[in-house]
């Protein structure tokens, strides 16, 4: 497998931004639907211009229900050119289109890409259940161990009090009992309303305030995380998570193993992985984009790839006049 160029790492950082700054400016207007075409638009635009031979993984759906970045959409300038870099993407345009409609924290605008052929489909299994923590726990990480005995053995390999542990959680009706047995064993919990991917990177980014992501939640979301847990160092595992009877018999028809725990290198095969995510909205990860004066922007935006291990963090300012010269008034 031909190795990825290293400029597509400079390449993703512009993808992600213009995505950040075509949704921010409809943050806190309340209409998630807006906010989520005009970064699907925008990002879109930016990833057809790269040279590449894109094709959807991870996107907004299948193509009779999204018109941009569906599953199996090919993207790139070099699309079906001989010799050309082949690629698989991961694309959430917007994670928390509810964060950035009501002006929320958190929300962001991120990709991941791997070599062709890389990236696990996730077929009919819109959920899995999830683990990710920092490398120093990555080993203790167990889909199958009670929760409460791992957030013991977390506390005591980290030489923290277990009142001391924080588990970042969905908030959601089917983690009340995961909540209180966390609760129980005496560590914290802290409920995030809207943000997969956001929560994973505070699982597993350093001098975090959170120890450890555990609950289900999107599969999409769940294998755009593993390529930034890739990236970034540390562990993720999953597990598919029918939500019902049908859903369960067509993951089954389909050949997928129910039981099985995913680990970060099942749902990104590979050793060459992006990742780039620009902040929408403050968070604890990223700043959101601000407009410091009339014509300008700023975005925060952390970029890596798993071949060099190299985590960039990268501060912007735009001028939003050229930028509408060269992709409308939404800038």
């Amino acid at each position: 497998m031909r190795a990825l160029d290293s400029h597509l790492e400079q390449d993703f950082i512009r993808v992600t931004e213009v995505a950040a700054i075509a949704s921010a400016k409809t943050m806190g207007f309340g209409d998630r639907r807006h906010s989520d075409q005009v970064a699907v638009e925008a990002m879109r635009r930016e990833m057809d211009s790269l040279e590449m031979d894109g094709r959807v993984v991870i996107g907004e759906g299948e193509r009779d229900k999204a018109p941009m970045l569906y599953v199996g959409e090919p993207l790139g300038r070099a699309k079906g050119q001989p010799g050309a870099i082949q690629v698989d993407i991961a694309v959430d345009p917007l994670e928390g289109t509810t964060l950035a409609a009501h002006g929320m924290p958190s929300a962001l605008a991120v990709i991941a890409l791997s070599a062709r052929g890389t990236m696990f489909d996730p077929g009919p299994c819109v959920y899995m259940e999830k683990m990710a923590g920092a490398p120093e726990i990555a080993d203790l990480l167990d889909l199958d161990r009670p929760l409460a005995e791992t957030v013991r053995l977390v506390a005591e390999r980290k030489g923290i009090a277990v009142g001391d542990v924080m588990v970042v959680v969905l908030d959601r009706p089917r983690h009340e009992q995961g909540i209180a047995e966390i609760r129980l064993a005496g560590a914290r919990v802290r409920l995030i309303p809207h943000g997969d991917v956001s929560a994973a990177l505070l699982a597993v980014t350093e001098r975090s305030p959170v120890d450890l992501l555990w609950g289900i939640g999107g599969t999409p979301e769940g294998v755009i995380s593993a390529a930034s847990v890739k990236c970034l160092g540390g562990q993720l595992l999953g597990r598919l998570w029918p939500r019902d009877e049908e859903e369960r018999a067509a993951a089954l028809q389909a050949g997928y193993d129910l039981d099985r725990v995913l680990t970060m290198d099942d749902l990104v095969a590979g050793e060459d992985v992006f990742f780039s995510a620009t902040g929408i909205t403050d968070g604890d990860v990223l700043q959101g984009v601000r407009y410091p004066s009339a014509g300008g922007a700023t975005t925060e935006s952390l970029v890596t790839r798993s071949r060099s291990g190299t985590i960039r963090r990268i501060s912007a300012v735009h001028d939003r006049a050229k930028l509408r010269a060269l992709g409308g008034e939404r800038y």
